[in-house]
């Protein structure tokens, strides 16, 4: 194969290749395969990289994996959008297992070294992963939506959840199969190249047409769908009037459905700033491909690699921050640990469960009547009485609503699912 025809077979794809062409023309200029790596770094280069990268790894696996158990070993953490939360760690936990790693060393010299079923595994999985992470995002903020803005309203009940959760996986299964079915390595002295072989060469409509598609599936079409949900909750809970007596538990409810939202619209923003340099870098590159011919894109693409990997660190640490409950069980999972001590309010968090109750009564007057709906604070048991007292814990998640109808008749109570974290 002569040095033309090598690099037209080299440049069909950039995102498995990784950095396509930034050394390709400097190693074939003689017009033989003899010379050396040159995607070779200096071991300085390397150590600080593997540093920045074993940081993503450490801090990902450790903060998502405490972040479902957290949520699967305590029933007062098992509510609808925390199962979402549960899926979204596990998508996190599971990128930075099987792909952040295996990606680092691959980019580090552009050479493949694991073999063609775990080339089609690295370039299958991350974009399954991917699509499991921001539509669990997509997810709650559509339930968040449905509690805030259509409260009476039939919720998603655990089972349904887990039925949702699986459709997510299916489709984001059937979205990264092309890129495992392509998949192919190739020997190309004295390296070997993971690449996606697309029946027609890069820049092709079939190349051109899948990424684009991924980036509107996997990144703009959620992103705008949370856009929209998140802007409607914020506008009904800082700018619209809230029916009902204004009791002092019912603006704890109201603040703690804030925090909720204001927590998961951080983990939103947070997923779009990593993840947009990736994506902007391999739409650059599939108009211009003499990007990747520049001396210092190996650099560059390192750098945007890390801040998309690093995504899957930074949701258990704002969880820990933002939420009084994560931060409670946090303290639980490393209470091993000789400076983190487990309060007595810590325990408290995790194990009561709040409720209140709303009440539609009739009053009748004399040649008219209407329904006047109030909702009244009630407690579950003498322990939440002494927690409401001590006014230490906003009475917000795991909410049970009882309709009720104050008149002769009295029929039972409706009761439904409750949904905050």
């Amino acid at each position: 194969m002569d040095a033309e025809s090598l690099i037209k077979h080299f440049q069909r794809d950039p995102e498995a290749t990784l950095m396509p062409l930034s050394a390709t023309s400097d190693w074939l200029d003689d017009g033989n395969e003899t010379t050396g790596n040159q995607f070779q770094q200096p071991d300085w280069q390397v150590a600080l990289w593997a540093i920045a990268y074993s940081l993503i790894i450490l801090v990902s696996i450790t903060g998502n994996v405490t972040v479902i158990w957290i949520i699967l070993a305590h029933r007062r953490m098992r509510t609808v959008t925390n199962y979402f939360i549960v899926n979204l760690a596990f998508s996190d936990a599971s990128m930075a297992t099987f792909n952040t790693l295996f990606n680092f060393v691959y980019a580090l010299h552009n050479d493949w070294y694991f073999g063609l079923g775990y080339c089609r595994f690295q370039n299958f999985f991350p974009i399954m992963a991917m699509f499991s992470s921001i539509y669990s995002m997509a997810a709650i903020s559509v339930d968040r939506y449905m509690a805030i803005i259509h409260p009476l309203k039939p919720r998603l009940s655990s089972t349904s959840t887990k039925v949702v959760i699986a459709l997510i996986w299916i489709v984001a299964f059937s979205l990264a199969f092309p890129q495992c079915y392509y998949s192919v390595t190739t020997f190309y002295y004295p390296r070997t190249v993971c690449m996606v072989d697309w029946p027609d060469d890069y820049g092709g409509t079939h190349q051109l047409s899948y990424q684009f598609a991924v980036i509107l599936l996997i990144y703009l079409l959620p992103l705008l769908v949370m856009l929209v949900t998140y802007s409607l909750v914020g506008r009904s809970l800082w700018g619209g009037h809230i029916p009902g007596e204004a009791t002092e538990h019912y603006h704890s409810q109201i603040t703690a459905k804030r925090k909720v939202v204001k927590m998961m619209v951080v983990v939103v923003v947070t997923f779009a700033l990593c993840w947009l340099p990736y994506h902007v870098y391999f739409i650059l590159g599939s108009f211009n491909r003499d990007i990747y011919k520049q001396h210092y894109i190996q650099q560059v693409y390192l750098a945007i690699f890390w801040l998309a990997m690093s995504s899957t660190m930074y949701n258990p640490i704002i969880y820990c921050c933002l939420n009084q409950r994560f931060r409670a069980g946090f303290r639980h999972a490393f209470a091993w640990c000789p400076l983190i001590k487990v309060s007595e309010e810590d325990k408290m968090e995790l194990q009561y469960t709040h409720t209140f109750r709303v009440t539609v009564t009739r009053s009748r007057r004399s040649d008219t009547s209407h329904t006047h709906a109030s909702i009244r604070a009630s407690n579950a048991n003498s322990e939440k009485d002494a927690c409401l007292q001590r006014k230490k814990f906003p009475c917000s998640s795991q909410n049970s609503h009882v309709i009720t109808k104050q008149d002769d008749s009295r029929p039972p109570p409706a009761k439904m699912v409750a949904h905050d974290l």
